[in-house]
């Protein structure tokens, strides 16, 4: 059963991601403006246009550019950024891990902020606390991350410049990693002073995109737990004499927190995706950020390569929940 699930999963990203790579490579070269134009000059001649066309494919019909470039994917080749002259999957890689970390650290307050709210508001059934933390979870899910980011900008770094609001880490410090994983990387080589300060960078932007999600994550884990909560081996718990702490942490929340591990899992694609207009409100050094540098430049290969590596993570971290719910859910996994 699992081993069939999960062909007909790896079936649907392929199909998934093929057509991803349709829609992007189309509409992008449909899209108004001409990417050879703002490479040259103004005194720049037909014959210097007509090269860089014929360099860059740009000289044949869509159909062909779009197998040529396929062919290119399928062999790793992403071909080559238009404004930065360098290799699109080399420039992807570079700045991936940064969004993946920061993405990692904001859902880790997600579900820390979250999973605290829906404990507490489940404790406090039918009282004002538990009204209190509806009211906090619908503000904070009804505003959207990168407004979130500006409050905390004005906030922290206009009127009370307490926090690191731009930036990845300070430039004044060396860095000694072999990797882009600057954060993961920093606790490994026992390098904590970096470490601090690669999270005083993320704070703010992480807060950002944590807020939304951990509203979500605090009203469904939430319901899932009062629904727990009135069962017969939770009743039970309690005539044994544990307190209602307990019984939630001990008996309820194991039952109650898979469907919200689901929706974690789907939710935490969306958070990447959200970290592009954060980093540019933090002048983050991650994928985000240069997307949006990318779009500006009508940057047509690196605007496709990052495209479709975040749709490739889209869909392997879905495959990756898909999987966990199946094997954690006994119905899923005998049936």
């Amino acid at each position: 059963m699992l081993l069939q699930r999960f062909l007909i999963r790896l079936l649907t990203m392929a199909i998934t991601l093929f057509g991803v790579a349709v829609v992007v490579f189309i509409v992008i070269r449909v899209a108004p403006g001409d990417p050879i134009a703002m490479m040259l000059p103004p005194g720049a001649t037909d014959a210097d246009i007509a090269r860089l066309r014929a360099l860059y494919g740009l000289d044949k019909t869509i159909v062909q550019q779009f197998f040529i470039w396929l062919s290119g994917v399928v062999r790793g080749d992403f071909g080559t950024s238009i404004s930065l002259r360098q290799d699109v999957l080399g420039l992807v890689f570079n700045r991936l891990p940064a969004t993946l970390e920061l993405a990692s650290v904001a859902l880790v307050m997600a579900v820390a902020i979250g999973g605290t709210m829906a404990i507490l508001g489940a404790r406090e059934r039918g009282t004002a606390v538990e009204a209190g933390i509806d009211i906090a979870s619908g503000a904070a899910l009804s505003i959207p991350d990168f407004l979130w980011g500006l409050v905390l900008i004005l906030l922290f770094g206009v009127l009370v410049p307490v926090f690191d609001i731009s930036g990845r880490v300070s430039p004044q410090l060396d860095l000694p990693f072999a990797t882009q994983f600057y954060l993961f990387e920093s606790i490994v080589r026992l390098r904590f002073d970096l470490t601090r300060d690669l999270l005083a960078h993320m704070l703010m932007p992480a807060i950002a995109l944590a807020l939304p999600l951990a509203a979500i994550i605090s009203q469904l884990l939430k319901q899932s737990l009062n629904e727990v909560l009135d069962l017969d081996y939770v009743v039970l718990a309690r005539v044994k004499g544990f307190s209602e702490t307990q019984v939630i942490l001990r008996e309820a929340l194991k039952n109650a927190a898979l469907p919200t591990l689901t929706l974690v899992g789907v939710q935490f694609t969306f958070l990447i995706g959200g970290t592009v207009i954060v980093e540019r409100l933090f002048s983050y050094e991650g994928l985000g950020n240069m997307a949006i540098d990318a779009v500006i430049n009508r940057d047509l290969p690196l605007i496709q390569g990052i495209v479709l590596v975040f749709a490739l993570l889209f869909v392997l971290i879905n495959l990756a929940v898909d999987m966990m719910y199946a094997l954690l859910n006994p119905r899923l996994r005998h049936g």
